[in-house]
């Protein structure tokens, strides 16, 4: 498992550096751990895995001061399970379960400070491992992000960040450091 901490670690460190993340902003995971043992997303919950892979992330996103938003799976609507100070919005009352919610979400439910859920969010940054589909909850306008440290396991780990969305036509000029 110490293998799947540290896949977790460089892929997290490795986003948060080429999507420029920043303290106090949010980078988005979305993660199957039957993807990680190589079945198909949703047959083989894992929390012993989850928590290897959320630890891993967690200890790179606090290098920087990021937050994490754990994205839930279908069953919870993908609901985020982040910390409070991460949220000025409404909260939800859900606890996520390894076959409710996911064993990812569970394991940043029990290893955040003070967990809350919230039904959405619009992070800065994703990370996307096993195909869970984060899109939902990038901000405007998503751009994919080729990762070097593209595997957990046996699942895919796909990145996405944010730029400000261009407006203003071809007459328009845009600032090269927010593309």
């Amino acid at each position: 498992m110490n293998t799947l901490f540290q896949q977790a670690y460089n892929s997290a460190r490795e986003i948060i550096e080429k999507s420029g993340l920043c303290e106090k902003q949010i980078l988005v995971v979305g993660c199957s751990t039957s993807e990680i043992l190589g079945e198909k997303i949703g047959t083989n919950s894992c929390p012993d895995a989850a928590k290897e892979v959320f630890d891993g992330i967690k200890k790179a996103a606090d290098e920087k001061g990021v937050y994490i938003a754990a994205q839930c799976c279908e069953h919870l609507n993908r609901a985020i399970i982040t910390e409070r100070n991460a949220i000025n919005g409404e909260i939800v009352n859900v606890v996520p379960q390894p076959k409710a919610g996911g064993s990812f979400a569970t394991a940043a439910y029990n290893g955040f400070k003070n967990p809350v859920a919230v039904e959405e969010i619009k992070a800065d940054a994703g990370i996307d491992i096993g195909f869970t589909m984060i899109g939902m909850h990038l901000k405007k306008v998503a751009v994919p992000v080729r990762l070097e440290n593209n595997k957990i396991g046996e699942a895919t780990v796909l990145g996405a960040r944010v730029r400000p969305k261009f407006i203003g036509g071809e007459r328009a000029h845009y600032d090269e450091k927010l593309m």
